[in-house]
């Protein structure tokens, strides 16, 4: 099995920050707050393209960062909230954790579509902060930033174009040719004792997986030569394409090799014998091809297939006929019907840990209050404007922080650190 990989880097989009705003109307002096809250920011999903079969793509973008979300307006309105930004997959990839390899998502359902990253949240405006004595605030929260990863995209390939034949009829020859795939290439019989996969890209939106089957003789459907384990390589191929020595360079004649390994294939299964083929006569670099070329192609246009004529060696030809052979991949995928209608998936949800919930520690003669909450509230609030700081002493006298510190018998002066915040203790 083939492993097609990628790393990508993922942002979702940071939320809006909250605005300082004031009603200002006519007649209306004493308007009061109408800060909007900022937009949420732009949520990163992963979505199963069934017309996909390779990670190809992501070697042209590896950078995917949702937008953010807009500031908060007046009169109390919301800032705009970030698009989604959806990231397409083939069926079967799984997504991992690049530092540390955890699975996060093993993506199989054609359509399904599943958040991977929330948006930031936005920040609240002026108009949350106010309180009887705090009528007319004059700070606002800045939006949260959105996650950010850096993942691993693994992808099993199955191919898309089986590559069938006669040993040494060229195969691996041509998949080195028009692919980055490296077969063992030799002059012996079952040269490729397992299949060799290769991504052939001709421009980006626009590459298939194609296989070199281990080549087949007479008897493949009754085993022989391993013939069962290669013909079921083939099985999920979408199209066929059915390398011919036109040379004849092992004394075999092409158009009986040519319908022996079609024999084969309809023995061995009737639906793989109705599966596109593409006749490819190889090898016309060589001089004994020529007697052979109109025979093999008057008996590939008598069963109706499609027929080429190339030189694996030279690449001659190869181009055109990748390009004919993508052509049907895209017309194939196109005529599938996709399985399963579009669901949306959700990764659990991290819970939001509430802002009273802290604990104390002391660190030589310095203090350090801990909560996951506090600390993100903190991080949304700007701690050079004096009403906001105001506002955070108000909170830690409402949650305790302050009595917590007395009943710690912490000294006057000592220093204390909350997130990025420090201050001297007083009591």
């Amino acid at each position: 099995m083939f492993i097609d990989q990628a790393r990508v880097f993922v942002k979702a989009g940071d939320g809006g920050d909250g605005v300082v705003r004031f009603r200002r109307e006519k007649y209306i002096p004493a308007g009061g707050p109408a800060g909007g809250d900022g937009g949420k920011g732009g949520n990163i999903y992963f979505e199963v393209d069934e017309g996909l079969s390779t990670l190809m793509d992501f070697r042209y973008r590896r950078k995917f960062v949702a937008p953010s979300g807009q500031p908060g307006q007046s009169k109390k309105m919301a800032g705009k909230n970030g698009d989604d930004l959806v990231i397409k997959v083939p069926p079967g990839t799984i997504v991992k954790d690049d530092s540390t390899e955890q699975v996060l998502l093993d993506l199989t359902i054609p359509g399904s579509r599943v958040l991977i990253l929330p948006g930031g949240r936005g920040g609240r405006g002026n108009t949350h902060f106010t309180t009887p004595t705090r009528q007319a605030p004059s700070f606002a929260e800045r939006g949260e930033p959105g996650g950010e990863l850096w993942l691993k995209l693994e992808l099993k390939l199955l191919a898309d174009v089986g590559l069938v034949g006669y040993p040494n009829a060229g195969k691996s020859t041509l998949l080195s040719v028009v692919s980055a795939a490296k077969p063992k290439v030799a002059n012996y019989p079952f040269t490729t004792l397992q299949p060799n996969l290769g991504v052939v890209s001709l421009e980006p939106g626009h590459s298939f997986v194609i296989a070199d089957i281990p080549g087949l003789i007479e008897g493949a459907h009754q085993g022989v030569g391993l013939g069962i384990e290669f013909l079921r390589h083939i099985e999920r191929t979408r199209i066929i394409l059915h390398l011919v020595d036109a040379a004849g360079v092992d004394g075999r004649d092409p158009v009986d090799d040519y319908h022996k390994i079609n024999a084969e294939l309809r023995l061995y299964s009737e639906e793989l014998a109705k599966c596109p083929q593409i006749v490819v006569a190889n090898k016309i670099d060589l001089p004994a091809s020529e007697d052979n070329l109109e025979r093999l192609k008057k008996a590939a246009l008598e069963d109706n297939k499609e027929f080429y004529t190339i030189s694996a060696a030279t690449s001659q030809g190869s181009k055109e006929l990748m390009i004919r052979v993508d052509q049907l991949v895209t017309e194939l995928k196109q005529k599938d019907p996709v399985s399963e209608p579009v669901v949306e998936l959700v990764l659990p949800k991290k819970e939001i840990a509430p802002v009273d919930e802290f604990k104390i520690i002391r660190d030589n003669e310095e203090y350090e209050v801990i909560g996951a909450g506090l600390e993100r509230l903190l991080r949304r609030l700007d701690l050079n404007n004096p009403e906001a700081i105001g506002y955070l002493q108000n909170l830690f006298e409402k949650i305790g922080v302050y009595k917590e510190l007395a009943e710690l018998n912490v000294p006057e002066g000592a220093t204390v650190r909350v997130g990025e915040l420090e201050f001297e203790y007083m009591e």
